[in-house]
């Protein structure tokens, strides 16, 4: 999963989009060891956007040459000297980045909620959970075939291989599936969006996202949302995921899934085009436990 925020894949989209195909294609292969294949253009700038391990690297690479940062500083309204060096456009870029991370700073949850947590330094489970959920209703929502878009990396690959999904559903009569294994889990998922055709829209402000980290390892993001099929808004979900990083490739699984949805019917009143989360800091810590 990329360590880059919003504001970075933002602005490294607009410069990638100068790059010819060739390169572009070039620098995925670079940047993932050649061991991701690519079909196109969007599959290249979204591989590179999640193998990169942070902006400056990716900024620093060969491919991403200097005359490209310095048009994309100028467009940005950011005038640098035009025998700026490559090093100083780097680091004006990073700074113009870091300057507009405007929802990136959230606070954690404060008070009793936070007794158990330990993260490492530097380490912000609230923009993991942002930078997680747009990754992975990103993937799932490309399955679907109403979007007519290439789709993109899905399976059982982003799940341990003892993975639960707790799937409850209310619409007319409440119903409730378990499902174990990454094969099971992901083939699930995957019916949402490309057999039952829905899209699931996450709400990322604040009332719509919590995340928490325990001492453990387990990262917990808890998520609600809207879901529509074509233009139509037909309920809200709620989704808990637990992440674990995995020794191997140090990337991050999913552990289990929570997904609660309700049709349009059985939510209460409420503000369906921003639903916010009904779980606490509290019982989401249980859920470390």
């Amino acid at each position: 999963m990329s360590g880059l925020s919003e504001t970075e894949r933002v602005g490294f989209k607009k410069i990638l989009s100068s790059l010819t195909t060739a390169d572009l294609l070039s620098l995925s292969d670079t940047v993932t060891n050649k061991m991701i294949v690519v079909e196109n253009v969007t599959e290249a700038v979204e591989t590179i956007l999640s193998f990169s391990k942070n902006a400056e690297e990716l900024l620093k690479r060969k491919k991403v040459n200097r005359e490209l940062i310095f048009k994309y500083l100028a467009k940005e309204g950011v005038a640098m000297p035009p025998n700026s060096e490559k090093h100083q456009l780097v680091r004006r870029t990073l700074d113009l980045w870091s300057s507009v991370k405007v929802d990136e700073e959230r606070l954690l949850p404060t008070g009793s909620d936070l007794k158990d947590i330990k993260t490492d330094v530097g380490f912000d489970p609230l923009i993991m959970g942002q930078q997680f959920c747009q990754w992975f209703f990103q993937i799932l929502n490309s399955q679907n075939p109403s979007l007519g878009q290439q789709p993109l990396d899905w399976g059982p690959q982003h799940f341990w291989p003892d993975v639960r999904l707790r799937l409850i559903s209310r619409v007319s009569l409440e119903q409730m599936d378990e499902l174990l294994g990454a094969e099971l889990v992901s083939q699930r998922l995957l019916a949402l969006t490309n057999a039952e055709r829905l899209l699931l829209s996450p709400n990322l402000q604040p009332q719509g996202l919590k995340a928490l980290a325990s001492p453990h390892g387990l990262v917990l993001i808890s998520v609600a949302g809207t879901i529509h099929r074509d233009t139509a808004c037909l309920g809200i979900f709620e989704n808990i995921f637990g992440l674990i990083r995995s020794p191997l490739d140090n990337s991050w699984k999913i552990k289990f899934v929570n997904l609660k949805i309700r049709g349009q019917e059985a939510v209460d009143g409420g503000d369906v085009s921003a639903p916010a989360l009904s779980y606490t800091s509290s019982e989401l810590l249980r859920l470390c436990n």
